[in-house]
């Protein structure tokens, strides 16, 4: 099984807002999830993003693979 950290899509047409999941990789994008570890709002001035970075750090020590998108928005949260 392998476990990715990716973005959920959520929202209504042209106006998403995306949740920070835990899902198999298997899922599909907007499907069943393993665990919700924050949230991300692009279409805010500045953009939100919150993150528990306790459960990203556990999860990332656990071995779970990042997205690409991800991976660039724990950069900017200041995880790993």
């Amino acid at each position: 099984m392998a476990v990715r950290i990716r973005l959920k899509r959520m929202g209504a047409k042209k106006r998403p807002f995306y949740r920070i999941v835990v899902a198999d990789s298997r899922f599909p994008r907007d499907g069943r999830f393993i665990e919700e570890i924050g949230i991300y709002n692009p279409t805010t001035d500045p953009s939100t993003l919150e993150v528990n970075q306790e459960k990203a750090a556990d999860w990332l020590q656990k071995g779970a693979k990042p997205s690409e998108t991800v991976k660039s928005l724990f950069k900017r949260a200041g995880i790993e």
